[in-house]
């Protein structure tokens, strides 16, 4: 696998969902099940589900540049929070998933075992502080995501790697 240089020792991207990816709680702010109606993500409701606007752009400039992308997100519907990524048709950048209730560290104790990435080789994009703090403490680099996941924050995040 060959890394852009801008990327430097960056391995593995994880990305919470809720808040970070899409603006809404899968399990609290939406009815599932979702469904596709005139290529439109809609709930049960037939609320639109739009992910953030750059979202997109971020995966694809991530997987083009060669490099792993998971998803951790501590959901109480896992089903639900599955079915968008299917229904964005996000599985193809997602290698990796740990979608369910529980401590992220458990997620990223996962990620590890599995990749044997260190944990000084990820990234991590989530909105709650809580989650921020207690990934940190592993020695993952975090960016806590305030409006959205964007290419701006990519950028300023992947400063992180370039020494």
């Amino acid at each position: 696998m060959t890394f852009s240089p801008e990327l430097g020792q960056l391995k593995l991207v994880v990305f919470d969902l809720d808040y970070t990816l899409w603006p809404y709680h899968v399990d609290s702010t939406v009815s599932l099940p979702f469904h596709v109606k005139s290529s439109q993500v809609l709930d049960q409701t037939g609320k639109e589900i739009k992910p953030f606007p750059e979202v997109p752009i971020v995966l694809d400039y991530l997987a083009e540049r060669g490099v792993t992308i998971a998803a951790a997100s501590r959901t109480t519907k896992p089903p639900g929070a599955h079915q968008l990524l299917d229904l964005f048709d996000w599985n193809r950048y997602f290698a990796l998933k740990e979608i369910y209730p529980g401590c992220k560290t458990t997620h990223f104790k996962r990620f590890k075992d599995q990749t044997m990435v260190p944990y000084s080789s990820m990234l991590f994009f989530d909105d709650e502080d809580r989650n921020i703090h207690d990934v940190s403490n592993l020695g993952v680099k975090c960016v806590l995501v305030q409006h959205g996941m964007n290419m701006k924050l990519l950028h300023e995040a992947l400063n992180l790697f370039k020494n």
